[in-house]
Parts: C-alpha cells; structure tokens; sequence
C-alpha cells in the first residue's frame, strides 16, 4: 500500500483529531480577544479626552491686513504770473519862460534947447499889514475865568500880542507877559483868539492887518 493511501486512511479512521484542534484554536483566539479588549480599557478614557481635546481646539486663521488706501489726488495748478501794473506819471508841462526883454539905453543926441528928462516914477504898493504895534478898539470882548483858576484862587493880567485881520478878528495869538499861571496865559490866548473881535486898523482909508498889544485881567474880586 502506498503512502497516499496510507494518510487517507488515517484521516477516515480519527475524525475526533480534527475537531480538536479546532476547538483549541478558537479558544486561544478567544482568549488572546479578552486578554486584547482588557489591555485596551484602561485607555479607553484616556482616548475620549484625547478627542475631546482635538474637538475643542479651536484654530484661529489670521488674514492679511488690508492694504493702506492710496494716496489723495493732489490737484496741481499752475502758478499765475503777476503782472506789475504800471501807474502812470503825469509830469506837469512847465510853459516856457520867454527870455527877458533887455532894452538899450536912450541915447541922447544934442538938441537946440536941452532939457533935463525926469526922473522915473516908482509905484510904491500900499503896505498889507501896518508897521509896529498899534492899539485897536475892542468890538468884542467875552472873558470867562477858568473853573480850576477860581477854585485855586488865581489872578493875574496876561499881555498878548494879537494879529489882527481886515475883518477885526485875531488870526494869531502870542503871549509876551505872563500871568505867573499857565492855566490863566493858556485860557486868555484860547478866549482872545476864538471869541474877540476889534476894529480893524485903517491905512490910507483901507483896512489892513495890525498887531496890537492887549491886557486880559483876572481879578477875583471883579468875578
């Protein structure tokens, strides 16, 4: 008998073999799943709170900052020239001056009855204001003593030398003898030259300007 036959006969004749070795298989696969599912438990929650720590992290993306904005238009506009303004000159014309008239002298040539020529006549223009000082009458007069001069109870005569026109009123004021107050000179020179009038001084039958001499009293007793 043959080897091959051999081994089929020894199959047919211990069925009990195989199904023991089977059944040992399934139990060490069996017993290597509890001892795998017991070694795993003790990180089972070790696991969980690893996934709960990856489901709350929270990742944040950062995004690029926005560009800056661009720069503002600057509107460029071009200078205007200023142009002088010329302003013009007038220049007066100044009329010619004819050349003076130069006339020779006469010559006398002999006659038979010589007679002397008379001397030239020379017009004088009459005076347009009388020599020196005279004294003039007074149309006007209104003096009025002055509040700080009453209260401090001053007096005095101020002498003014007075200018006086054709018309008799005073032109110009000028104190030559003072009272010894300037408020009395500075309020009889004011009073004369704003308020006075005189009779104008006469020269041959007209009117002309005159300087007179004129006393101003402030007596305290008079006021």
């Amino acid at each position: 008998m043959s080897s091959a036959g051999l081994a089929v006969v020894r199959r047919a004749h211990h069925p009990n073999l195989d199904m023991m070795r089977v059944a040992a298989l399934s139990a060490a696969i069996t017993l290597n799943l509890a001892a795998l599912v017991f070694a795993l438990r003790p990180l089972a929650p070790q696991f969980a709170e690893v996934v709960q720590a990856t489901k709350t992290t929270t990742m944040r993306i950062f995004q690029d900052p926005p560009p800056p904005p661009p720069p503002p238009v600057i509107d460029v506009q071009p200078l205007h020239k200023t142009v002088p303004v010329t302003v013009p000159v007038h220049v007066p014309v100044l009329p010619k001056m004819s050349p003076p008239i130069t006339t020779a002298p006469l010559s006398t040539e002999p006659t038979d009855n010589p007679q002397p020529s008379p001397p030239p006549q020379t017009v004088t223009p009459p005076p347009s204001i009388a020599p020196g000082v005279v004294s003039l009458a007074y149309r006007s007069s209104p003096l009025h003593f002055p509040t700080q001069a009453l209260r401090m109870r001053m007096q005095g005569t101020v002498l003014l030398r007075v200018l006086v026109d054709e018309s008799g009123k005073p032109i110009d004021v000028v104190v030559e003898h003072s009272s010894g107050y300037s408020v009395l000179d500075r309020s009889a020179r004011e009073q004369v030259l704003s308020s006075w009038l005189f009779q104008p001084a006469i020269m041959d039958g007209r009117a002309v300007k005159a300087w007179a001499q004129v006393p101003v009293d402030f007596v305290l007793q008079d006021m």
